[in-house]
């Protein structure tokens, strides 16, 4: 099955690297800078399930792809999801299917538009990775899942074969027969965390040293309420590990775009923030604190957008 990633960041270079480790066919569709940093260091990953360096990582620029593949797995940035589609576009045959790891559910609709709804499968991945200095994958932490399947629920024969190619690499792999439900628990979650770290610019353990756990806990409930609006109610299961995990001392876990917003770098604040607070309005909520945390967001990139012109 022949596999092309759509980009070697943190999300795509540590799952499409995994696969390469695993032998599966793997190309990297990357831009010219980042081929060359593969290309003088090969693909390197740091983490504690061990680690892998491929010296000379396949890869192919938007310029030269010309042959469909099998599987596109995308792990682009929400905000180059329309450069992304135009670069691999060329890729996408009949048979293909496109798997898509990015938070929230806008760019379902996007794709969907692009390549037709039959092509695109529900997916999601939980892991803690970065970039470091030098172009390497560094897992933060134990986890590092990926979940995927058809949005209607079905168990596809397209799914298993999926599956079955995807098996075997050294990341925990589940075939779902109620992704998008899954995807819906992600994003409360995502859109919780990264609303309130950023708004704090503090981790969780911090917030909550700070005596601001209940404003966690009414911003997921916020979350949460959004999703039932639109028939996805977080589960049991997914309201406590939320809950349990946003709430935690001590906890060093912030979201990746407390990271962004440090560094002075865009964010996916419209993606996962923003369109949350869209849905909450078309279904006649008003969420206080998820306003208050897209405000902020928004505020950050307005300033961002301001200073980059001037």
């Amino acid at each position: 099955m022949k596999i092309l990633v759509v980009g070697a960041g943190a999300i795509g270079g540590y799952f499409g690297g995994r696969l390469l480790e695993a032998g599966r066919d793997v190309t990297f569709l990357v831009r010219a800078g980042r081929a060359a940093q593969l290309g003088a260091h090969g693909l390197g990953i740091r983490s504690p399930a061990g680690d892998f360096h491929a010296p000379r990582p396949p890869t192919v620029s938007a310029e030269t792809l010309r042959e469909h593949h099998d599987l596109v797995l995308l792990s682009c940035k929400a905000y180059d999801l329309e450069t992304a589609i135009q670069s691999f576009a060329p890729a996408v045959g009949p048979a293909t299917a496109i798997l898509p790891l990015l938070n929230g559910m806008r760019h379902l609709d996007t794709l969907e538009a692009r390549f037709g709804a039959a092509a695109v499968l529900g997916g999601q991945c939980v892991i803690s990775a970065t970039v470091d200095d030098d172009g390497r994958i560094v897992h933060l932490n134990q986890l590092h899942g990926l979940s995927f399947g058809e949005r209607d629920g079905s168990r596809s024969a397209r799914a298993t074969r999926l599956a079955e190619a995807l098996g075997g690499a050294r990341f925990d792999l589940r075939l779902s027969e109620s992704i998008v439900q899954e995807m819906w628990e992600k994003w409360a979650f995502i859109a919780a965390l990264a609303g309130i770290t950023c708004l704090m610019r503090a981790s969780v353990g911090d917030i909550v040293a700070a005596g601001g756990a209940d404003l966690t806990a009414r911003l997921l409930d916020e979350c949460g309420a959004v999703a039932a609006a639109h028939g996805h109610a977080p589960r049991d299961a997914s309201l406590r590990r939320n809950a349990t995990m946003l709430t935690a001392a001590n906890s060093t876990l912030s979201a990746s775009m407390l990271r962004d917003v440090e560094r002075g770098g865009a964010t996916e604040a419209e993606h996962v923030v923003g369109d949350l607070l869209r849905r909450a309005s078309d279904a006649g909520l008003s969420p206080a604190l998820l306003r208050i945390a897209y405000l902020h967001l928004a505020a950050y990139e307005a300033r961002r957008s301001r200073c980059k012109e001037t």
